[in-house]
């Protein structure tokens, strides 16, 4: 029989206190065995690792060391993952049911996929049942791409020899390396993705990358860099990037 690969979750986190008992438990909660949880700590100051070592289990990974902001953390964190298969649940995140990881894992059972994802809501940060908004997938095609289309990052799980091949996150991103290392696996790694059509992950509303318009306008300007340093168009593919984000509100 063939071994069951083993899944990585990383959590990049910092002064996140309030939130991470449910990120926590939201992983302990599934039902696929074979997880380990990467916890790469900024240094927290509040609660935090008072949190994590109340609920650590034999999986639970910790580390709390400065970085140089959240890309960074996210990718000493991948680098410290011993998983087939590595994807990421923010600190402010938790899974949508405790059966995503074991879909995951099915899915990734055809060695011609490289990675899976899926749906995702923003719900608010108090009442986490109200749905603020539905970001819905569908399919990927590479002409999805260069109409400003991308895969929920949350939701995202990729082979190790995905990050192997392509790299890591580009920390010369503030707010943006997520969608730069989309664009770098889908148009340039020509990684093959299975679509799983279902909410995978809940995602509190108010990320660093829409938490103002100053950050708003510096995520525009980011993703713009990666359309054109990836080669997958221009302005018009960042304006309908955005545009796209509308609907996801009805």
């Amino acid at each position: 029989m063939t071994a069951k690969p083993r899944i990585s979750v990383v959590t990049a986190t910092f002064n996140r206190a309030a939130t991470l008992a449910q990120c926590l438990r939201s992983v302990q909660s599934q039902t696929y065995p074979h997880v380990e949880h990467i916890i790469q700590d900024a240094g927290s100051t509040d609660w935090s690792l008072e949190v994590i070592k109340a609920m650590m289990t034999e999986n639970t990974k910790l580390i709390s060391h400065t970085d140089d902001g959240i890309y960074d953390g996210i990718n000493k964190g991948i680098a410290r993952a011993t998983g087939d298969i590595v994807g990421l649940l923010h600190s402010d995140d938790f899974y949508a049911s405790d059966t995503v990881l074991e879909k995951v894992a099915e899915l990734m059972e055809d060695p011609a996929v490289d990675g899976v994802y899926g749906d995702l809501d923003y719900v608010d940060a108090e009442d986490t049942s109200k749905i603020i908004r539905k970001w819905r997938s569908g399919d990927y095609s590479a002409n999805r791409l260069r109409q400003g289309w991308m895969p929920p990052h949350p939701t995202v799980y990729l082979r190790r020899s995905v990050f192997d091949s392509w790299g890591l996150y580009d920390t010369s991103y503030s707010v943006g390396a997520d969608y730069d290392a989309m664009l770098r696996y889908l148009s340039k790694g020509k990684v093959t993705l299975a679509y799983l059509p279902e909410v995978m992950v809940k995602m509190r509303r108010g990320g660093k990358s829409n938490g103002s318009i100053a950050n708003i306008l510096r995520k525009s300007s980011e993703d713009y860099r990666s359309i054109r340093r990836n080669g997958v168009g221009g302005f018009g593919t960042l304006a309908r990037k955005n545009l796209s984000k509308v609907s996801q509100f009805f």
